[in-house]
This record gives structure tokens, sequence and C-alpha cells, in this order.
């Protein structure tokens, strides 16, 4: 995997490495890590906006739960 050079501010960056420092991983992995959760926290916002728009409108919303409950998943939880 290449790597590229990023410009942060020197608050960021001191966050940055006293993150590394703590939990042991490098500065690249940080950031990684950091932009991974950060991607990940947007994809669970889009999510609960998209399900409370769903909510909104209670045609939608009653389609879905019939939807969900219509399919089963064989994993034995719950």
């Amino acid at each position: 995997m290449g790597t590229t050079t990023i410009r942060v501010d020197s608050d960021t960056h001191a966050r940055l490495l006293e993150l590394s420092h703590a939990t042991g991983t490098s500065l690249i992995d940080t950031v990684r890590d950091a932009a991974e959760a950060l991607r990940r926290q947007r994809f669970a916002h889009q999510v609960a906006a998209e399900l409370a728009e769903l909510r909104n409108d209670p045609a939608a919303w009653e389609a879905y739960l019939s939807e969900t409950d219509a399919t089963s998943v064989t994993d034995g939880i719950g």
C-alpha cells in the first residue's frame, strides 16, 4: 500500500500523536483507524436519518416492517 502526505494543523497532529502513543500504534494506523471510525459514524447517521424519514411516512414504515417480518435469518439469534 502506498502512502501520501496530508497537512493537518498542529492541534490535530498533537491529538493524533497522543492517541497513537496511548494505544501503542503507529501514527499512520491511528489516522487509518480515525478515518474508518468517521466513515462508520457517518454511515450510521445516514441510516438513522433514512429510518427517521421512513417513520414519518406511515405507509412506507408499515411496508418496511412487513418486509422485516417476512425476512428470516436462520442464525439462531432471537
